[in-house]
């Protein structure tokens, strides 16, 4: 659906960003973009979206070259949505409802259909109650998910996210994940960069494994998080539930088609298990 082949950007203060970056979206996935920081994943997804434009390769929608006049970028932004790390960056409206609204307002769509899809869009979001709220009196996970709200409402088929979760305490992660775990089970493919190996674990179907400006590998996400060689050279360890469950596999713990543990209480779970069975056979 979304695809780059051979990107390279250098901003003019620095080093390459990108370096002859392959990557492939595919539809409806939840793909991850999983990297240290300062390794160019901002950059890449604002590649994704039109607003930078590569210096040499190119970004593909559906498998034909994406356009930049203003006509093409309109296009491609109503179908690729961006969300930014820092939600202060996009919130500008005095009212949460005034800022999620201003997109669809952008596209000329009748005032019915903008609440409609404003409030589908906080619902979704679970923020519903703050429509009405100044945005300037918002938390910081709120302001986040005020921010994707805003991203919704344009109704992508594609939902770019750079570092969702960062600076969210255990209840704001966990209610921001339920909320992208509906968007996409309502259709909408995900892309996030990261550099939280466990959350790209918990969340992602696919992994690219990303260092110095460039793909090292892209697969599906246990096979990637599970490549120590591949992880290693992206200077990032394995995350621990799926070393556990692995090594629960491979000490027959767990079946070979047993789903692996991707959540604290489902690595518990295995752990009493695994010990019950050692038990019984001592």
């Amino acid at each position: 659906m979304l695809e780059a082949q051979g990107l390279t950007y250098a901003y003019r203060d620095g080093g390459p960003a990108l370096s002859d970056l392959d990557l492939v979206v595919r539809r409806g996935r939840r793909l991850a973009i999983l990297g240290p920081n300062g390794a160019g994943k901002t950059t890449l997804l604002l590649h994704l979206n039109g607003t930078l434009r590569p210096q040499r390769g190119r970004v593909l929608l559906d498998g034909a070259p994406a356009g930049y006049g203003r006509a093409d970028l309109n296009a491609w932004r109503r179908r690729v949505g961006l969300v930014l790390q820092d939600a202060d960056d996009q919130l500008f409206a005095a009212s949460v409802e005034e800022d999620v609204s201003f997109g669809p307002l952008n596209l000329g769509l009748a005032d019915d259909e903008v609440r409609r899809r404003v409030a589908d869009a906080l619902l979704v979001m679970g923020i519903a109650e703050l429509a009405a709220r100044p945005t300037h009196m918002l938390s910081f996970g709120q302001k986040k998910r005020v921010a994707i709200a805003g991203a919704v409402a344009m109704r992508p088929e594609v939902l770019l996210l750079d570092e969702p979760t960062a600076g969210l305490d255990r209840a704001g992660l966990d209610g921001l994940l339920a909320a992208l775990q509906a968007l996409h089970a309502d259709g909408a493919t995900l892309v996030f960069a990261t550099h939280d190996v466990d959350l790209a674990y918990r969340l992602a179907d696919d992994v690219a494994l990303f260092a110095g400006g460039k793909v090292l590998r892209q697969g599906l996400a246990e096979d990637v998080l599970a490549d120590r060689a591949a992880m290693a050279a992206a200077g990032i360890e394995p995350p621990f539930l799926l070393t556990l469950g692995l090594a629960a596999r491979d000490a027959g713990h767990l079946g070979a088609t047993d789903p692996l543990p991707k959540t604290r209480d489902a690595a518990l779970s295995l752990v009493a298990r695994s010990w019950g069975k050692s038990r019984a056979g001592s």
